[in-house]
């Protein structure tokens, strides 16, 4: 497993991911004083940000098209997804904020033989302990 979504496992079979990016930030606010430079005063962390970028091969490599659909009932439910790493690194919980796809040559019912995936994740508060264990239990039904 090389990342993990909530339920979903972005793996090289079925459901692969060849890049990822990370972009985290600080927010600060300018504060205007006469005669100087407007000095920066820290107010917190701001956005940060998962980018995964794949491809979907549903001829060669079933089953990648159902986990895509999944990620995107993740992203329609708008509850936040804890995010792991391979190595087991707990990077926190987000929100999936798009995914994206690109089909190429299409096959006669319409689907690609390539499909290039992107995914945006933001990172959010961890969900409150209902919604949490409503969300778990779902993973069971």
């Amino acid at each position: 497993m090389l990342y993990m979504i909530g339920p979903v496992a972005v793996d090289v079979y079925p459901f692969n991911a060849h890049e990822v990016a990370h972009d985290a930030k600080t927010d600060f606010a300018k504060k205007s004083v006469l005669g100087r430079r407007q000095p920066n005063e820290h107010v917190g962390e701001g956005d940060e940000t998962l980018k995964f970028s794949g491809r979907l091969f549903p001829e060669k490599l079933p089953g990648g098209l159902e986990t895509y659909e999944l990620l995107h009932a993740l992203r329609a439910a708008a509850l936040p997804q804890l995010v792991m790493r391979g190595d087991g690194a707990v990077l926190g919980w987000y929100l999936i904020e798009s995914a994206s796809d690109k089909s190429s040559f299409l096959g006669p019912n319409g689907v690609g033989q390539l499909i290039e995936v992107d995914i945006s994740l933001i990172r959010d508060d961890p969900p409150d302990a209902a919604t949490f264990m409503s969300t778990f239990a779902g993973l069971f039904a």
